[in-house]
């Protein structure tokens, strides 16, 4: 099964539906297949070894990624906020692809080095308006599908490779065929580099819920486009979400017709969590959990879990910070803490560095994690970012918990410092609310109220904002290198 197979499938029972876009400019299936396919022999005459799109999301990013399947060749979209040069790097490392961008200057010396072809964005969308000739894909399920960079936050990114049977895996463990509503729509406003803006077009399109793109996230341009769209599913990273709450100021969001509102990606806080939840009383909220490695998703927390912990209990409250449960087709074990997974959407794969898996087809997540008695998985953070301090393994994540439990805090992050006599010690970087004040030693007393003390922080540094990926995680590795500069 390919990506092409699933387009093919909805476009033949619905070619007349709204696939992508606004009710003002989009495409149906039928045009999304009709572009997708010319879009494909372009890419199959060129004999282009890759698609590369760099840019923002709009209708000419589905279109390239199913042009990609069709010729059985990677789609890959790349962080248009990269540099020049980071963006020339990454290029090097896919000679002879076919660059779509709408920013074509900044790349013609970077493609030239690296023997690609730049077609700006107009050009690419007068390219596939054209008829297809109607030969057939190109494309089988051990063709790899998309090749996707990982955010760097703990070391250089590398690529991973997903393929098609990977993806179809996922998309049909997860998704009913056809199962949405005529009216639904799904707001997309990760960007295109994110596993969860691959993931959701993918399952959007093979729901048949129509899909609309929010090129750049404001909150405010959200919440409008939710209202004027009538959009019914949402994904978020937790910035993104924890920008709508300020943006509503306590206000109730006045979005009657979304009832499904996900997030993922990153840690999500609490504290914006349960704002979210009194700001959106109608939608039902999830949680998932999942690494570019797997596809995406491995582990969902439903609606009911999130309207159970608003019901008083204190388990379900504590399961608010839990990814929930496993879904459908995947396998995990709890290794020494750590998380592995297997699944046939499962690949574990990276470009140029073959399988990370097992011989028995186990993938190490590198997070860690643990069960609790009726199987929600709780997510400590990464393995690399544990803390040993005199023996102990300190999960960050515990103490940041803690430190976003006090009003007076907008962001917090906790790392180890080298040290002599204990092997790490704890630092923590923190951020005020605006108009806020505290003291370093209020909080670590309130992180001391709450915690043994081994796991209070033994400095807490002010900042005005912490160093997160543009979808939200947190940029641990920068944060040590500030702390430990100001430790000496």
């Amino acid at each position: 099964m390919t990506l092409w197979m699933l387009l093919e499938m909805v476009a033949g029972a619905f070619g007349d539906r709204l696939a992508v876009g606004t009710l003002r400019r989009g495409l149906t299936y039928q045009q999304l297949l009709d572009r997708a396919a010319a879009g494909g022999e372009a890419v199959a005459a060129r004999g282009a070894s890759a698609v590369v799109y760099v840019g923002t999301s709009d209708l000419s990013l589905p279109v390239a990624l199913f042009a990609a399947a069709w010729a059985g060749v990677p789609f890959l979209p790349l962080n248009y906020r990269l540099s020049d040069q980071q963006l020339g790097e990454l290029l090097a490392n896919h000679p002879g692809a076919l660059v779509v961008t709408d920013t074509p200057d900044r790349l013609d010396a970077a493609a030239a080095a690296a023997g690609c072809e730049v077609l700006p964005t107009a050009d690419w969308d007068a390219l596939v308006d054209a008829p297809p000739s109607g030969a057939p894909a190109r494309a089988d399920g051990e063709d790899v599908a998309i090749l996707l960079y990982t955010s760097g936050t703990t070391a250089a990114p590398k690529a991973v490779v997903l393929r098609h049977r990977h993806l179809s895996s996922y998309v049909i463990g997860s998704i009913e065929f056809a199962s949405a509503a005529e009216d639904s729509v799904a707001l997309i406003s990760v960007p295109p580099y994110h596993i969860a803006g691959v993931a959701n077009l993918v399952t959007s399109i093979y729901s048949t819920r129509r899909v609309a793109y929010l090129p750049t996230f404001d909150a405010g341009a959200w919440l409008e486009l939710v209202r004027t769209e009538g959009v019914s599913h949402a994904f978020l990273v937790p910035t993104m979400l924890a920008r709508v709450v300020d943006e509503l100021g306590g206000s109730p969001a006045d979005c009657p017709s979304l009832s499904t509102l996900s997030y993922g990606g990153a840690r999500m806080p609490i504290s914006v969590l349960e704002q979210a939840l009194q700001a959106f009383p109608d939608a039902g909220f999830v949680n998932a959990y999942g690494l570019t490695e797997t596809s995406s998703t491995l582990a969902v927390l439903t609606p009911d879990d999130h309207r159970a912990a608003l019901g008083g209990d204190p388990v379900a409250r504590a399961r608010l910070g839990s990814a929930g449960r496993l879904i459908p087709g995947v396998e995990v074990e709890i290794r020494d803490g750590e998380i592995w997974a297997r699944g046939e959407q499962v690949s574990g794969e990276y470009l140029g560095r073959g399988s990370a898996t097992d011989d028995d087809g186990w993938f190490p997540t590198r997070d860690r994690g643990w069960f609790d008695d009726e199987g929600y998985l709780f997510i400590e953070g990464r393995s690399d970012d544990t803390i040993i301090r005199g023996g102990e393994n300190i999960a960050p994540a515990e103490i940041e918990d803690v430190l976003w439990a006090h009003p007076a805090v907008a962001d917090a992050a906790v790392v180890g410092i080298p040290d002599d006599e204990w092997g790490q010690r704890i630092a923590a970087a923190v951020v005020l609310r605006p108009g806020a004040a505290a003291t370093e030693e209020e909080l670590r007393s309130h992180c001391a109220g709450l915690l043994r003390s081994s796991k209070t922080p033994e400095s807490i540094a002010f900042r005005p904002g912490l160093p997160h990926t543009d979808t939200g995680k947190l940029l641990r590795r920068v944060v040590l290198a500030d702390l430990e500069a100001e430790a000496g």
